[in-house]
């Protein structure tokens, strides 16, 4: 299997949300960003909260591909770069995070 690319465009994700095996999102910004904007369907796990959830995150990634997002893409890219040195190998960061989706995809996202 080749390696995913640790990040992927907003671009790309919008395709591959509409396609036959959307990736799960994970959401590891704090809840009061979440509350200004969110890309849906998506589950919150703040960055600092991800450890913890590791076990969840394994058993989300073992169904579809993981996207992590956050503001800017630098804390969701960190945490990808963290799940796959612990073993959960098919995810990647949303390139600069929900600020370019809304730019690029979607601009009724607020942004912050």
């Amino acid at each position: 299997m080749q390696e995913l690319p640790y990040e992927l465009s907003p671009a790309e994700l919008f395709r591959q949300l509409a396609g036959p095996a959307p990736p799960r999102l994970i959401d590891c910004r704090e809840p009061f960003e979440r509350e200004l904007a969110r890309i849906e369907p998506s589950v919150l796990i703040p960055m600092r909260a991800v450890p913890g959830e590791l076990q969840d995150i394994e058993t989300m990634a073992a169904d579809a591909n993981v996207v992590v997002y956050c503001h800017h893409g630098v804390r969701s890219l960190n945490v990808v770069a963290w799940l796959r040195r612990n073993g959960v190998e098919n995810c990647q960061s949303l390139a600069g995070g929900i600020d370019r989706w809304s730019l690029d995809v979607d601009r009724g996202v607020a942004r912050y």
